[in-house]
């Protein structure tokens, strides 16, 4: 037997919705003319060096086609080092931050994220930011794919229960596919604004009727603990 307590996120969304990223935006100088992309190539060593190379050429791509965004690259301390070096080949600067406030703001300033599939998808669904999933495995994880069964590894799509924001993965996870994901929803039109009403629904699908999920499952603790006495 199980409990549906909610998501721990559903506790954070209206704070993170309200993060104010100003003090990020001045500090890093940036230009309001330009949008600001978001990219997050993962926290494991394995995903950065799979995922930077593919990531910076859809980066070129979108300069190619006109588009110069200003890149953020919120990073975790123990890849920091590996994506600097990484940035050394793309075709134009980065910012790389750290730390959960500068994250945050950088989520809020973001246009559009491209980003590593994983739990941060979900939390750039709870900060409301428009996003591209893009995810590379090894050779042995690659030959194992038929064991998935789910219709999206991408956790903001499972919640939905659609595919609201399109993955890359494997093969697929080239910037041929990925620049034109992120062009149409860095741009105003039909993609940009699915999008957007589909972050409008994230914070109903993570919450529940009742309480917090922290309450929630509280709850459940403290009534198997005096079941069992």
């Amino acid at each position: 037997p199980c409990t549906y307590i909610g998501h721990p996120l559903a506790d954070r969304v209206a704070a993170w919705r309200a993060v104010d990223p100003a003090p990020l935006a001045h500090r890093l100088s940036l230009d309001p003319a330009k949008p600001v992309l978001l990219v997050l190539p993962g926290s494991r060593t394995s995903e950065v060096t799979r995922l930077m190379q593919p990531f910076g050429a859809t980066v070129a791509m979108l300069v190619a086609s006109g588009i110069t965004p200003q890149v953020l690259i919120p990073a975790v301390p123990h890849v920091r080092n590996l994506i600097e070096q990484q940035l050394a080949r793309w075709p134009l600067p980065a910012h790389v931050v750290s730390g959960e406030a500068d994250k945050l703001m950088a989520f809020r300033l973001a246009r559009a994220a491209l980003a590593a599939s994983g739990t941060v998808t979900l939390e750039l669904a709870a900060a409301g930011t428009p996003m591209v999933v893009a995810y590379r495995v090894d050779g042995l994880a690659r030959h194992l794919r038929f064991l998935v069964k789910t219709p999206s590894i991408v956790l903001a799509n499972l919640v939905l229960g659609e595919n609201a924001f399109p993955e890359f993965i494997q093969e697929h996870c080239v910037a041929e596919h990925m620049a034109p994901a992120l062009a149409a929803i860095l741009a105003d039109g039909d993609a940009r604004d699915r999008q957007l009403s589909a972050l409008a629904r994230i914070p109903d699908r993570l919450a529940v009727p009742h309480g917090s999920p922290s309450s929630r499952a509280a709850d459940v603790v403290l009534a198997l603990a005096t079941r069992s006495r």
